[in-house]
């Protein structure tokens, strides 16, 4: 049979490459950054854009979307054209692909370092970004569908349906979650509220992980693993039962994020059946990996490469253990809230997608610039700090997870709670401290593999055109009797549309049951709106990244209910656009806060959070007692929320500045008793109106029951 010569792209896998080195560095300097803010408050600069707040979704985005997402379009683009023996389908679409990502990249960093976000984790950006992320989103999908579609090889290599599924997954998780009211060009509310919100914001955080973070790394795995060690794949049965069990199960695992919460408990318990089960496909993956190497682990002491791929898939394993681990309730009473959790998902960051792209990066380099590694030496150095990194960062993550879960729960003899809940913070900084030593070393590292590929690079000559032949896609014989798993691999249409449904079926039923049954989220009479100025201190709340060190979610548990108050009820969120119940207490639960202080304690805890709490590593939010109240906003917000069934009466909008300037004038007055002067259109005014709301609506209710029960 003729063979038909053509030429692979480098130059865009070169690109994208460069991109993922960038990304990561600039990623772990702000990573770092946010650690410091945990024992030197300081180091936030008192300036609104670099508070712990504003710059953590900053730092997750860019790792999650910027460096992990690079590295794998790179993985994507250097492997599907040889899999393929084809090159890219459209070099335009390519080009188109990469820097519409890096703008989106560009975009996301500036709109959350002024403050634009939803309040959503892992899902910030506001809608104009949303809207372009779906749309190059579409172009990479073209772009790959018809690579595949033009393929010169029959059989769908075990790596692209590992990219199928990641890219339909993806596009329905986004566009799922990122139903939202515009209010003007960077401000929106959640399409959904309090318990529905947070069951289809955790369907995508947990999936964004799952089909992000794993299903296109593992497709790296499966290429560029055997490549680097010289042997097939383990098994073929088993990347085949790998595959399809793991986006089956990992779909519904999303409500073990919320278990005790408000959520209804059918929906929290299919979350842990199926985590518990995402053990079998997550492991089965990993020992498939690490069987690869079979007879190659003497390559493994000689290769800096084959080291992190080791210790990635490694990683991988133990984070796949620990997650179902996390979903047993029992455990989960521990470690929720905790930095338990922070060790966790940096075990999986650091370790399993950090040690991928490390090692795709030192096998890539030299590849595509037909040389060798410049110092096989300092990538073992790079190496040896990374793993070194890992373990200090995480093991006293975990010791701060055990020492908080310990401290919030322990009583005195007497029935009171032993510990306040700043000690349980300052009691925890050694290990934050180290942390940050840790998170050091990692990142030296990843400077040292930055020098190194540079060097790499100079010492060869680039291939942006690598010239290679094969023949013509054979047309396949009928009548051969074959698995059913290989038809469907010679039609990549019918695996998307098999995934999609098998992927679907979770969200499905999860998600449609919280929205059409009304029992799911009984409500509560004596929850009302928000007022107008509630309402813009609530938005002011969500823009400093409040949510990221406060929960608002008192779960029934003792030692909580005896801290915070009355536990959380679902009927009491359902004015919440977007849902706040928080994933981490560095500070205490705000759900019962309204009334706890006087307004000027607010006031002066904002300006100077150790005046009020010594030993506070809060930072200073100063601009607020400077900065206007946007007033000019809150007709259009209360029109968004109108639209979105929040029951303010028609016409409203019209009068609601109105009521919101005599509710602020109500709080300055009460600033003034107290010896503080400050203008009534000031932006503290509407977050300590909005703080001493949180919770009073239920202690109403409380009232109410205890009259009528007198």
């Amino acid at each position: 049979m003729q063979t038909e010569k053509f030429y692979y792209d480098n130059k865009i896998v070169k690109y994208f490459a460069n991109a993922t080195a960038l990304w990561g560095v600039v990623g772990m300097i702000v990573g770092l950054w946010v650690a410091i803010q945990f024992y030197l408050p300081a180091s936030s600069l008192d300036y609104a854009g670099t508070t712990f707040g504003r710059l953590r979704p900053i730092h997750t985005n860019a790792v999650i979307f910027a460096f992990v997402g690079n590295c794998m379009f790179t993985g994507i683009y250097y492997s599907l054209q040889r899999l393929c023996k084809s090159r890219m389908f459209s070099d335009t679409l390519s080009w188109i692909h990469f820097w519409g990502w890096q703008s989106i990249i560009v975009a996301a960093a500036l709109t959350l370092f002024f403050g634009f976000t939803t309040g959503k984790e892992y899902a910030e950006l506001e809608w104009p970004i949303d809207i372009m992320i779906t749309l190059i989103w579409v172009v990479f999908g073209v772009n790959m569908f018809g690579t595949i579609f033009k393929r010169r090889e029959s059989h769908l290599y075990v790596a692209i349906w590992f990219y199928i599924a990641t890219w339909i997954t993806v596009a329905m998780l986004h566009i799922v979650n990122s139903f939202e009211m515009p209010v003007s060009l960077f401000k929106s509310y959640s399409w959904y509220a309090g318990v529905q919100d947070a069951l289809v914001q955790w369907w995508y955080g947990h999936n964004a992980v799952a089909f992000f973070l794993t299903t296109p790394i593992l497709g790296l795995m499966y290429y560029f693993l055997p490549k680097a060690a010289n042997r097939p794949v383990y098994s073929y049965r088993l990347s085949i039962i790998h595959f399809w069990a793991l986006i089956f199960i990992y779909i519904w695992a999303g409500p073990h994020h919320l278990l005790y919460t408000a959520l209804p408990d059918w929906a929290q318990s299919l979350g842990v059946v199926f985590s518990v089960m995402l053990i079998a496909p997550s492991w089965g993956g990993m020992l498939n990996g690490l069987f690869t190497l079979r007879g190659a682990w003497d390559k493994v002491r000689e290769e800096p490469v084959l080291k992190f791929f080791v210790v990635a898939v490694t990683c991988y394993g133990m984070s796949t253990f620990e997650g179902p681990m996390l979903s047993l309730k029992s455990v989960n009473a521990i470690a929720h809230f905790t930095d338990w959790i922070i060790g966790h998902v940096h075990i999986g960051g650091l370790g399993w997608n950090g040690f991928m792209a490390f090692g795709m990066l030192y096998w890539l380099v030299p590849k595509m610039w037909g040389t060798t590694l410049y110092s096989k030496k300092l990538a073992t150095n790079h190496f040896w700090l990374g793993t070194i990194g890992i373990v200090i960062y995480a093991i006293p993550l975990y010791w701060a997870g055990f020492a908080q879960a310990e401290m919030w729960k322990t009583f005195t003899e007497s029935g009171q709670l032993k510990f306040q809940f700043l000690e349980t913070v300052t009691n925890i900084i050694p290990m934050y401290i180290t942390r940050s030593v840790g998170g050091t070393l990692y990142l030296i590292g990843a400077f040292m593999m930055v020098y190194n590929l540079i060097k790499t690079a100079k010492q060869g000559t680039f291939i942006a055109n690598e010239e290679a032949e094969a023949a013509p896609l054979a047309k396949h014989e009928s009548h051969v009797k074959e698995y059913w798993h290989r038809w469907i691999e010679r039609k990549p249409a019918t695996l998307l549309v098999f995934s999609l449904i098998v992927v679907a079926i979770g969200g499905i039923l999860e998600i449609v049951p919280t929205f059409l049954i009304k029992s799911n989220v009984p409500t509560i009479t004596s929850v009302k709106p928000y007022t107008p100025l509630e309402l813009q201190g609530r938005d002011i709340y969500i823009r400093e990244g409040c949510y990221t060190c406060h929960s608002q979610m008192i779960r029934p548990f003792r030692d909580e209910v005896a801290r915070y108050g009355e536990y959380s009820k679902a009927g009491e969120f359902i004015y919440d656009h977007p849902f706040q119940w928080g994933s981490k207490r560095t500070g205490p639960d705000l759900a019962r806060e309204g009334g706890k202080y006087p307004d000027s304690w607010h006031y002066n805890h904002m300006m100077d959070p150790r005046s009020m709490s010594p030993g506070s590593i809060m930072p200073n939010y100063p601009w607020l007692l400077d900065n206007d109240l946007d007033t000019a906003s809150t007709p259009a917000k209360i029109r968004a929320m109108q639209k979105l069934g929040v029951p303010y009466a028609e016409g409203f909008d019209a009068k609601a500045n109105k009521d919101l300037m005599t509710q602020a004038n109500g709080i300055r007055i009460s600033l003034k008793m107290d010896k503080i002067e400050t203008p009534a259109n000031k932006e503290i005014i509407a977050l300590i109106a909005y703080l001493q709301r949180l919770g009073k609506d239920i202690k109403a209710e409380k009232k109410t029951e205890t009259a009528a029960s007198n």
